[in-house]
């Protein structure tokens, strides 16, 4: 029987079974930059160190990561500050981070076992948060319709679950009408993809944020770049496939992050920032350059250790790949300039629409 899109993603991926809450989790099915290497969530870490400062040193900060997978970033985080990660650039009078790290872990699927008991799991995003909300790769997999148009005007996608094939249904609501009359040019072609369940979805995080910065990473497009026909696809083992929302892949399609970000800063009431994953690992220290070969000679094994931590990095800021993300940065009931980069680098420009 067919359905809307959003309701066949929704039971695809959050259902009984469904792709996200069952298994292993997404890392055995696609590479994501928190998947990719430490150095995410060592720039990541830098990120809370600039939060952390621009809010004074809170008795507590939170760093919530929404759609958390398997608690991959979170655990990474909680090593590093364990490590002493938590030390630089703080002065002397300000708490340990390590002592006043909230770190909460939002996803739909069950507790790991194995989940250091210092990271708390919900199911739900709390509310009250000083400090960082971060999603990464979380939006492209909040659930969508599609709509085509045809000759009287916007009509829904209707999709089989279990084969994938589409059928024309009924004009789209007034509300899905007015966004795509606003977001989704004409002259990206027939088919497009209705991102207003995501700037509800951002925009619910952002108000959950009481200071601090909403941080989302992810694939997307802009107004003047709409992707012609739509960007719907599935990924399984490793490898893309068809779109076929019956459970067994990941359904996902990229994000209206204008759109998005324009309702997050709604709630806010305060200017977002739109830049590449590229500049933004800059700002935040991880630039993906080599070593100097003059290393080699002086101490082997850090030059080679080096070497792969600059490879690392230069996956992840790979303009063909990872490096394509958008980081959405929203702060909340702070002054944007207390955010600023570590000593030593150089503040990417970043662009708002």
């Amino acid at each position: 029987m067919s359905m809307l899109w959003r309701d066949a993603m929704r039971r695809a991926l959050y259902g009984p079974g469904g792709f996200f809450v069952s298994g292993a989790g997404p890392a055995d099915h696609f590479r994501t930059s928190v998947h990719a290497a430490p150095a995410f969530a060592g720039a990541l870490l830098r990120l809370v160190q600039q939060v952390d400062a621009a809010l004074d040193h809170p008795p507590s900060l939170d760093v919530v990561d929404v759609g958390a997978g398997r608690g991959e970033l979170l655990r990474t985080l909680a090593a590093l500050v364990t490590r002493g990660g938590s030390a630089a650039g703080f002065p002397v009078t300000a708490r340990p981070l390590a002592q006043r790290l909230r770190l909460t872990a939002v996803e739909l699927a069950p507790r790991p076992e194995d989940l250091p008991t210092a990271i708390t799991w919900t199911d739900r995003v709390p509310g009250g948060i000083t400090g960082l909300l971060v999603a990464t790769e979380w939006l492209d997999n909040v659930p969508l319709d599609v709509a085509v148009r045809v000759s009287d005007g916007w009509r829904y996608l209707l999709v089989d679950p279990l084969t994938g094939e589409e059928n024309v249904g009924d004009p789209v609501s007034p509300d899905d009408a007015d966004w795509l009359a606003t977001w989704w040019t004409a002259a990206t072609g027939g088919r497009a993809e209705i991102g207003r369940t995501r700037d509800e979805a951002w925009a619910d995080a952002v108000h959950h944020v009481d200071r601090g910065l909403a941080l989302a990473v992810d694939y997307g497009h802009l107004r003047q770049g709409r992707p012609v026909n739509g960007s719907l696809t599935g990924y399984r083992g490793g490898r893309q496939v068809p779109p076929v929302p019956d459970g067994s892949a990941d359904i996902t399609a990229h994000v209206a992050v204008d759109s998005a970000a324009s309702a997050g800063e709604r709630v806010a009431r305060c200017a977002y920032t739109l830049m590449s994953q590229r500049e933004a690992l800059r700002t935040l220290g991880a630039d993906g350059g080599r070593p100097p070969l003059s290393l080699a000679g002086t101490d082997p094994a850090g030059y080679v250790r080096a070497l792969a931590a600059a490879s690392a990095v230069a996956e992840l800021t790979d303009p063909a790949g990872l490096g394509r993300h958008w980081w959405l940065r929203q702060p909340v009931g702070l002054d944007p300039q207390r955010l600023k980069p570590p000593a030593g680098t150089t503040a990417a420009a970043a662009t708002t629409d």
